[in-house]
């Protein structure tokens, strides 16, 4: 079968023996570099116990600053089977992680699919869709029912910010589309009696250096489209890794004023429903090691 599985629309045969590979960089057979309970993403994700995450492998982005490199671009991991991913999933609903947590899962959509269908009726925690938003309709829709909550990015608004940094010119087009479609899925955010999302969208969008004005008008549209039906994560933690320094203008950290303004206009257009970070965010202790 040949993979049209995101918008890039390799075509490629990732089952072939030839071990062909599209833009995500990853064959068919599930690959993870990590799987464990992770206690950075929100406070309603991850709470007190966790966020029982799985880090997969490659990535059909490829965002030319991103912190997990390691695992999306220089494509990590171990393989493993789709019953071996469905145990993954119940260890670590056994270590009382609040939730599953799939780390960048678009290119696995398919397998993530049948690996819960080998545990329906065992798994009773809510199953997050962490991903970029560069997402096809067709295989958001393939998954209905098998998400729970989605905790989606919104990147860029500019479409040459896109192309420059993501190699995807198409991405703002796509990702509103994709995130229409989440939340058509998901509908209003429902939360448990501690506090913990069981349903729901959490639209993260991370500011980056000198990028302040195309930030504002991102939060302006999910704001304007979703109103507060959705939580906004507005994300100061971007960290300049040796690999961004044939980008120059990306070659530091955000100013704490610069976040300042995004915050503070975010609050202007009225936006209720958010998550902020205070303080230093952008640490080391941030991005997680990637291991087997």
């Amino acid at each position: 079968m040949n993979c049209r599985q995101c918008p890039r629309s390799c075509n490629v045969s990732r089952e072939s023996e030839a071990g062909t590979l599209g833009c995500c960089g990853v064959p068919w057979q599930p690959k993870i570099a990590r799987a464990a309970l992770h206690f950075w993403e929100e406070p309603c994700i991850s709470g007190e116990e966790g966020s029982g995450t799985v880090f997969f492998s490659g990535c059909n982005l490829g965002c030319v600053y991103c912190q997990n490199q390691s695992i999306s671009q220089g494509r990590n991991g171990k393989p493993i089977s789709i019953e071996r991913l469905s145990e993954i999933f119940l260890e670590l609903q056994g270590q009382r992680a609040n939730n599953i947590n799939l780390v960048t899962p678009s290119h696995y959509y398919p397998q993530i699919k049948e690996a819960l269908s080998l545990i329906r009726g065992k798994l009773k925690i809510p199953v997050i869709s962490n991903t970029s938003s560069y997402d096809s309709i067709e295989s958001l829709k393939a998954m209905e029912g098998d998400l729970d909550i989605f905790l989606a990015d919104y990147k860029y608004e500019s479409a040459e910010l896109a192309r420059r940094y993501s190699r995807a010119t198409d991405y703002p087009m796509v990702a509103k589309q994709a995130l229409k479609e989440m939340f058509r899925q998901t509908g209003e955010p429902v939360f448990d009696e501690r506090g913990i999302m069981q349903r729901g969208m959490i639209i993260r969008h991370l500011l980056l250096p000198g990028c302040l004005e195309d930030s504002k008008s991102a939060i302006r549209y999910l704001y304007e489209t979703f109103g507060d039906s959705v939580y906004l994560s507005i994300m100061n933690q971007y960290t300049p890794l040796p690999h961004v320094k044939k980008y120059p203008e990306l070659d530091r950290r955000v100013t704490e004023e610069e976040y300042d303004e995004l915050v503070d206009f975010a609050l202007e257009l009225g936006v209720e429903n958010a998550f902020i970070q205070e303080g230093e965010a952008a640490q080391e202790s941030f991005i997680p090691e990637f291991d087997v």
